[in-house]
């Protein structure tokens, strides 16, 4: 019996996870909702930043329902925005939030990057960290208070684009080039995963998606959304600058920074008017 050779094996292809372990990154990182991550490396952290807008979708249709059904049973627009924001929070277990808190503490510090992260890190939240919880709180809700009180349609929609925004900002967060502040936490996981094409696709898709979806009501609407989440992601963005040169990188407060920080732009730029 003789052994045939027909050459050398062929290079096996790169590591990719599929669609679905991505979407199961992002909801199993970036909510509560039952999703059980079947990868946790650089490739499923890939496609599941890629896909933390979809995760952001979902979080904001679940945060307008209750939203619009106080305000069909009579509630008033402050009680139907108080609600609304809260279920994100929920969905969330707060950690946007204490991501933010954590990271206003952080940057308020004046310490060195290794003392501010040591800060960020700690369980107790600083003085910094609760006046600005307080603030976007109160504006975010305040905001879309304004949107409800115009129609219970502009504050849904007002509510799924703030969450998409949201996330839309951790996938250009998670872009080619934004280093990790610290070796290990979720910042590590997902710092630098996603091509700069594929991060600007995504925004430059969302951004147009959010035009269309407003449409219906007139194109200053249209104009106004789409012009919603480019604020959303320009405050974004000065947010991440700022971060990596105090911390030398990201971390997963950071994130969550990010997040609470596009929320806001969002609901304020769609209350203006």
């Amino acid at each position: 019996m003789t052994d045939s050779y027909d050459g050398p094996s062929p290079t096996p292809p790169p590591d990719r996870a599929s669609l679905l372990d991505g979407v199961r990154f992002a909801f199993g990182t970036l909510t509560v909702l039952p999703a059980r991550i079947t990868r946790w490396d650089r490739p499923a952290a890939r496609t599941g930043m890629a896909c933390a807008p979809l995760a952001g979708l979902v979080v904001g249709l679940l945060a307008a329902v209750p939203g619009v059904l106080l305000l069909l049973c009579g509630a008033g627009p402050l009680l139907a925005a108080a609600v609304t924001v809260a279920v994100p929070a929920a969905l969330t277990r707060a950690l946007h939030l204490d991501g933010l808190a954590d990271t206003v503490d952080g940057l308020g510090s004046a310490k060195p990057a290794d003392a501010a992260l040591r800060i960020m890190k700690q369980s107790d939240i600083g003085p910094f960290g609760v006046v600005a919880l307080v603030f976007v709180l109160l504006v975010q809700v305040a905001a879309l208070a304004d949107v409800y009180a115009d129609s219970w349609i502009r504050g849904a929609l007002a509510a799924v684009l703030a969450a998409v925004a949201a996330r839309l900002a951790m996938t250009l967060a998670s872009r080619e080039g934004v280093p990790a502040a610290r070796p290990e936490g979720l910042g590590a996981a997902v710092a630098g995963v996603v091509p700069y094409g594929a991060a600007a696709a995504i925004a430059v898709l969302t951004v147009g998606l959010a035009a269309v979806a407003a449409l219906p009501l007139g194109p200053g609407a249209a104009a106004q959304h789409g012009a919603a989440v480019l604020a959303a992601l320009l405050a974004a963005e000065a947010l991440l600058r700022r971060c990596v040169r105090r911390f030398d990188g990201v971390t997963g407060d950071v994130f969550g920074a990010l997040a609470e920080v596009s929320t806001t732009a969002v609901l304020v730029v769609l209350a203006l008017g």
